[in-house]
């Protein structure tokens, strides 16, 4: 597979590119130019047979760009859960639900609630697994690290991996700098 270019015939614009007998319009709603850009994510230039234009390139960076950014908001967003084999203390918080006078101070003051967020205790690192033999009709019990807090573990990993390879410039974007 490899890709060309093909020039209008009245300037040196691009009018699509060529895979092939197909002609892709240079379209970002088209299914097929979303397949070269992502070819170009992975691959580069390596399925071109001359240089990707500038245009086409900055369709590319900007689809990896965005790609970047959600990557790095769902990861972060997955680090901000709790980690299952920690838990989370117990916390308080007040809100204010109003205004009332109060006499003694003879101004209009807050009203306020306090709440209380039970805490989440720790799962077991381990769990005990009973597999049964039909036949030797027999059972075995072995313990097992516990499967919820290997796969927490996991997914923190893969979205940790996630943001130290984002791109300082992605990061900024997201927070704003």
């Amino acid at each position: 597979m490899t890709y060309s270019i093909l020039n209008s015939p009245y300037d040196d614009s691009i009018t699509g590119i060529k895979l092939g007998d197909s002609i892709i319009p240079l379209n970002l709603k088209n299914r097929d130019y979303q397949e070269i850009l992502d070819d170009i994510i992975e691959n580069g230039d390596s399925n071109w047979d001359v240089d990707i234009p500038e245009s086409i390139q900055t369709d590319a960076d900007t689809k990896l760009f965005e790609q970047q950014v959600e990557a790095y908001k769902t990861a972060s967003a997955r680090l901000e859960q709790y980690q299952l084999s920690v838990g989370v203390p117990e916390s308080s918080g007040t809100i204010v639900t109003g205004e009332a006078w109060n006499e003694e101070a003879g101004e209009m003051q807050d009203v306020t609630e306090t709440f209380v967020i039970p805490a989440i205790e720790p799962l077991e690192a381990t769990v005990e697994v009973t597999t049964y033999d039909f036949e030797t009709d027999t059972s075995t019990t072995e313990t097992v690290p516990n499967p919820l807090i290997v796969k927490d573990d996991a997914e923190r990993t893969a979205a940790q991996d996630i943001i130290n390879n984002t791109p300082q410039a992605v990061i900024d974007h997201v927070d704003g700098v």
